[in-house]
């Protein structure tokens, strides 16, 4: 004996029709909303790529550099001073130089 499949009537009928209608309608506005947001995503990317607009990727690698390039140049400018002080100090009047004071120390007789 088998069992004939229930079949809904009257107002639960319609409900379930309705509801079934809903459900549809609710697929399909998402499929068109992930179309809307493909064709907006592919023409903004449209007009950044028209505007010559730097990638995040690119922005951070070049940040990473100047970073990099400007340590190293604080660095040089410190070893530029601390040399310059040095020649100044060999300059100054009354500083021994050290060429000439090993040139003019003899040494003594015995």
């Amino acid at each position: 004996m088998g069992f004939a499949p229930m079949t809904t009537n009257g107002p639960n009928r319609i409900l379930d029709e309705f509801a079934k209608l809903l459900t549809d309608a609710a697929g399909a506005a998402q499929g068109v909303r992930r179309e809307a947001e493909t064709a907006f995503r592919a023409q903004a990317e449209r007009v950044l790529n028209s505007m010559d607009v730097v990638q995040r990727e690119e922005f951070e690698a070049m940040r990473d550099m100047a970073a990099k390039a400007r340590s190293e140049n604080e660095k040089l400018a410190e070893r530029i001073d601390a040399l310059e002080a040095r020649i100044a100090a060999m300059e100054a009047p009354g500083a021994a130089k050290p060429a000439a004071a090993a040139r003019t120390k003899r040494p003594a007789k015995k």
